[in-house]
């Protein structure tokens, strides 16, 4: 599964860049599969509002009605047709993709393993709102999968009659049964949309809608498939013949194939194997998970920085409970608790300049403690020889850091950029650890753990607690942001800033800059993607 995963990992890293490139990294679509999921899923439910209307939902008149809508009103309803058709394509691709890069980056487990079982089922109704869409049409093609699903599903004990006698003569088939079609085809989407919201029970601040101009292209993209290539129906369905060459839409129809081939039984096996193996892969195979966060409430006053940072909803605000003159504690749902470190970022309390006392916080990682990130600085930055000296601090999900290092350059890594307070820059400059600072961590839009490169460039630019210090100066600390496939673009940005920085004077250790002590606030500079110093 390793293996597996690593294969996935670099081609997704790979397309990504590439994207990133194409789209930029806000309309990169790989960094919105659940929202675009969601987006096709409103454009078929709309389109198909309009063609239930002018639906006929009679044997005769099915057909009939679907060719109207196509031919003689093609301007709309035949455009209807089309978006309900794609949109419901792109529902299938977005949700697959979804899957594999999910399971790609090893987002399943732990206390993500909610939100991957809910996910599950949500694939079969997906499939079960598409095909019986497919029953609607009543050509050759409807008439195909209609046989097919009623034999796969009557190898089952669960009928008392087989329901694949429903299509063995023209005159099995009625009105009522195309009534309970267009009833199938309109709950289980219903239901599906029920589930979605479960689904998503678990995730905090869900991004269910996507950026504007992704969404703009989408649809413009959506329309031009379907003037440039409209949906048409195969001949009417005729239960005396057996129909001949048929088109399938392989999202939704890729399975039936194997049922021909295969018979019901092995297929059965294979899609039921299937699925129990997505249930439990969450736990598969066993392994140790990380630790939660702690609370020290010797330094939590609940400020609640914490709980308004945290991706998931894992830390909370309760009364207190060791009778310090606060009304508030934060605690931790371990459950929910990935082991981020992003509440340890937001601390008000993680500093690194206490020289008498231990470096504790109000809520750390057990794992990863400041402390050791503290000591790890150190240790990095004492390697360090000639000028400039630069320390890159970043994530484990970014491009891999030690392919960057060298006799001038550093690098600690985090969990997330987010576990690292503003505080820990301002100390490295101005206890001369080094000369300059990169922050790195994932592609905006892109972090693993949702909201951290966010965050980060919040507080780095003081718009989000805790803020950096407005003595910094600007110049020495940069952020980039660079995808697992873009190392060389990280260490050209990295090159770059250390010949601006070898263009400065000196940094001392203390020294007033402009008669203030490093340099006034100044707006931060963050490196565009893409971007490398020439």
């Amino acid at each position: 599964m390793r293996l597996l995963r690593a294969l996935l990992i670099r081609g997704f890293q790979r397309l990504e860049a590439l994207l990133d490139r194409v789209f930029t990294p806000a309309w990169n679509p790989l960094y919105h599969l659940g929202a675009l999921g969601f987006y096709f899923f409103w454009i078929a439910i709309v389109s198909g509002i309009y063609l239930y209307f002018l639906f006929d939902t009679s044997v005769i008149g099915a057909f009939t009605s679907v060719e109207k809508l196509t031919r003689e009103q093609w301007y709309l309803g035949g455009v209807m047709r089309s978006l309900h058709r794609y949109a419901s394509d792109g529902l299938v691709l977005m949700m697959l993709v979804h899957l594999l890069r999910e399971f790609a980056l090893n987002r399943f487990r732990g206390a993500r393993w909610f939100t991957w079982v809910t996910g599950v089922p949500i694939i079969a109704l997906v499939y079960g709102s598409g095909i019986t869409g497919y029953f609607l049409i009543w050509d050759e093609l409807a008439q195909y999968v209609a046989i097919a699903t009623s034999e796969f599903f009557d190898w089952l004990p669960i009928f008392a009659d087989p329901i694949a006698r429903n299509f063995l003569a023209p005159k099995s088939i009625d009105d009522r049964f195309f009534t309970l079609l267009i009833f199938m085809h309109i709950f289980v989407p219903l239901f599906l949309l029920f589930v979605l919201w479960i689904h998503l029970l678990r995730v905090s601040r869900a991004r269910i809608n996507p950026p504007l101009g992704l969404a703009i292209g989408t649809f413009v993209m959506l329309l031009a498939l379907s003037l440039y290539q409209p949906i048409v129906s195969h001949a009417q369905a005729d239960l005396a013949t057996v129909p001949g060459r048929l088109d399938l839409d392989w999202f939704y129809l890729a399975f039936y194939p194997l049922f021909d081939r295969w018979g019901a039984p092995p297929l059965w096996a294979a899609l039921t194997g299937v699925a129990l193996l997505l249930m439990l892969l969450p736990w598969l195979p066993l392994r140790q998970r990380a630790k939660p966060a702690t609370v020290d409430l010797a330094h939590c006053n609940g400020c609640s920085w914490c709980v308004q940072d945290c991706p998931y909803g894992a830390v909370v605000l309760q009364p207190r409970t060791d009778g310090r003159p606060y009304s508030k504690e934060a605690a931790v749902k371990a459950a929910l608790c990935v082991s981020c470190g992003i509440c340890v970022g937001s601390c008000p309390s993680a500093t690194p300049f206490r020289q008498r006392l231990p470096l504790s916080t109000g809520i750390d990682l057990p794992d990863m403690p400041l402390a050791d990130l503290k000591a790890r600085i150190h240790a990095r930055a004492a390697r360090l020889n000639g000028y400039p000296r630069v320390i890159v601090l970043g994530c484990g999900h970014t491009a891999p850091l030690n392919a960057i290092e060298s006799a001038n350059i550093a690098t600690v890594e985090v969990v997330c950029v987010a576990q690292l307070p503003p505080s820990f820059v301002d100390y490295a400059l101005s206890r001369g650890l080094a000369d300059g600072v990169v922050i790195t961590g994932c592609p905006p839009g892109n972090c693993h753990y949702r909201f951290g490169n966010h965050w980060t460039e919040q507080r780095f630019a003081r718009e989000r607690d805790p803020r950096l210090r407005s003595r910094v100066p600007p110049e020495r600390l940069i952020m980039i942001w660079a995808g697992g496939a873009e190392v060389a673009r990280l260490r050209a940005e990295i090159q770059g800033f250390a010949r601006r920085l070898a263009a400065l004077p000196q940094l001392v250790p203390g020294a007033l800059v402009d008669g203030r002590t490093m340099l006034e606030a100044a707006p931060l500079p963050v490196v565009p993607t893409g971007a490398a110093d020439d």
